[in-house]
């Protein structure tokens, strides 16, 4: 069972492009990566060469002679005769896993220069490495940010057709409310796609037995999957502070203040001493980084505190099979999201808006009498963003709306258990409509 994906238009046109580099599809592990580029290649070529720099390390050897195309096809050749590469036009080389073998991405400027071959490469867990090697293919490569499903993705996968995409969008722009029947079932739909994440394995399982079992077992495994990863693959870093802090993230978002504070680490903790670890763990598709924002004033990117920032899990699905026993039970059984109070709607849309392309920022004033959950932009305004789990007040909207101080603020957006809808300043959409928010807010006037 294939799951339909969005990176599967992404790489047709990629293909399609007459001045395509060599790509680069990067995201942690277990998210589909493989799997959705093997799909591509076999329905667009004839001649698929796919190398797993993990299953077959003796490939790692492929340049030793140097990075000349002609050099690496001879010798992927020498070691698997039944690899050709005759075909020129017809044939793709997938290099997969690449964490294993960085140094592959030095030959991508020599197969963007000779133009016979199409190329991709992908990898999880590369951190703060790639960052420090791929600077010698700059200008000779495409990279691309993969994620775990999302809502959007998660309806295909339900059988739900491109077109509701369109529908939703209608809605929200013309605040045309869904019908208690439409609302019930979305929010059922979006209750289970919040407790099974987007990794594609859980979800074909889930589908396919219509049923959450075993699917708690697996979370688990792909967060201890990662703890691992960590230690094999982070360099450069301390690695016991690096699972120290992925460890707490649960724990400190299940906190009022979910500014992500060092202190709760270990009391003498400070930021510089784990910088670099928040980097790699970001760099590594493991975690979405919230930045406190200095104003609530145009422009927004590069307005913010570097130090000072909420962490989130990347898949929201990981972060509830951390969740204490009981809470597992309640959620999956009764399917009571409360159980973790606001901050796992916080992370659910946290990474709704990462995967649509939003960048996150947050607003906290000095003595915290003003706090709005996210802060986006749209063409020419701020656009406040608080998300609530229970139908409590969004005095920090109101405020900063009614107050002269911010008159780059118009309105604002509630995201709750509730219908489309406006009282005059905030608009409220239903949590499930997170996916689509950058969209409304490029149409909207």
């Amino acid at each position: 069972m294939y799951l339909k994906r969005k990176i599967d238009k992404y790489l047709l046109d990629w293909k399609n492009n007459p001045n395509k580099k060599p790509l680069i599809i990067k995201g942690a592990r277990q998210i589909g990566k493989t799997e959705s580029i093997l799909k591509f290649a076999n329905d667009n070529y004839n001649n698929v060469i796919y190398i797993n720099f993990i299953e077959e390390p003796i490939y790692k050897g492929i340049t030793e002679a140097g990075y000349s195309v002609d050099e690496i096809i001879k010798n992927i050749s020498r070691i698997d005769p039944n690899k050709k590469f005759s075909n020129f036009k017809d044939t793709i080389i997938i290099f997969d896993e690449i964490q294993d073998f960085i140094d592959i991405l030095t030959s991508l400027k020599f197969f963007k220069i000779d133009g016979r071959f199409d190329v991709i490469c992908s990898g999880s867990m590369l951190g703060i490495n790639y960052n420090k090697i791929s600077s010698v293919s700059t200008g000779y490569k495409t990279d691309c940010e993969m994620n775990s499903l999302d809502f959007e993705e998660f309806l295909w996968a339900k059988g739900y057709s491109e077109t509701v995409r369109d529908e939703f969008l209608n809605k929200m722009l013309n605040q045309n409310a869904f019908s208690e029947l439409e609302l019930k079932i979305y929010f059922d739909l979006f209750l289970d796609f919040s407790i099974l994440g987007g990794m594609p394995e859980i979800v074909k399982s889930y589908i396919q037995n219509k049923t959450f079992e075993g699917t708690l077992e697996n979370q688990k495994q792909i967060v201890e999957d990662y703890r691992q990863d960590i230690h094999k693959y982070a360099e450069g870093v301390d690695k016991t502070r690096l699972i120290n802090l992925y460890n707490h993230i649960p724990v400190q978002l299940a906190q009022e203040n979910k500014k992500f504070q060092f202190s709760k680490l270990n009391k003498n903790a400070r930021y510089r001493e784990y910088q670099g670890t928040v980097e790699w763990l970001e760099a590594a598709g493991m975690i979405n980084v919230c930045y406190n924002l200095n104003s609530l004033s145009l422009p927004i990117k590069g307005n913010y505190k570097p130090n000072e920032f909420k962490i989130y899990l990347k898949d929201s699905g990981l972060l509830v099979s951390q969740l204490d026993d009981e809470s597992q039970m309640d959620l999956r059984v009764n399917k009571n999201l409360g159980v973790y109070k606001g901050a796992l709607y916080e992370n659910i849309v946290a990474e709704a808006f990462v995967k649509s392309g939003l960048e996150l920022y947050y607003y906290s004033n000095n003595n915290k009498t003003l706090e709005l959950d996210f802060v986006l932009r749209s063409k020419d305004n701020i656009v406040p963003i608080e998300v609530k789990a229970s139908t409590g007040t969004i005095k920090s909207i109101n405020k900063v709306i009614d107050d002269n101080l911010y008159n780059e603020i118009n309105y604002g957006i509630k995201l709750a258990r509730k219908n489309i809808g406006f009282n005059g300043k905030v608009y409220t959409f239903p949590y499930f409509l997170a996916f689509i928010l950058k969209d409304y807010l490029k149409i909207k006037k």
